[in-house]
């Protein structure tokens, strides 16, 4: 099994910034493609980045220039960095990955972005 464990949630005005963590443990070594999700209230959730074993990402349209997906294997953590961020990026944020053998998917906690004044 792999367990995800998210952090750096918060509350951030218009234009600020938020970097979230994403640290694997267990059976790291099934872990494949891992990624970001969120989900606003009412909403489904939806796919913000990936990030591949070597280092290749890619984004949905609405946060490309703004969010970066890096990785630090040493420390078995992805990251999220979000800039300039916007009250349409409000939502729980959830990491992801994906079991190299069977596909299956791996779930973090969640963890709360608000972006208000």
């Amino acid at each position: 099994q792999v367990q995800l464990v998210e952090s750096g949630g918060g509350l951030v005005q218009p234009g600020g910034s938020l970097r979230l963590s994403c640290v694997a443990s267990g059976f790291i070594f099934r872990i494949n493609l891992q990624g970001w999700y969120r989900q606003a209230p009412g909403k489904q959730r939806e796919l913000v980045g990936i990030i591949t074993k070597d280092g290749t990402t890619n984004y949905t349209d609405s946060v490309k220039g703004r969010f970066t997906i890096s990785r630090d294997n040493a420390k078995n953590t992805v990251y999220l960095q979000m800039n300039s961020l916007k009250p349409e990026d409000t939502a729980g944020y959830y990491c992801n990955a994906v079991d190299l053998y069977n596909q299956a998917p791996y779930w973090g906690q969640g963890t709360q972005v608000t972006v208000s004044s």
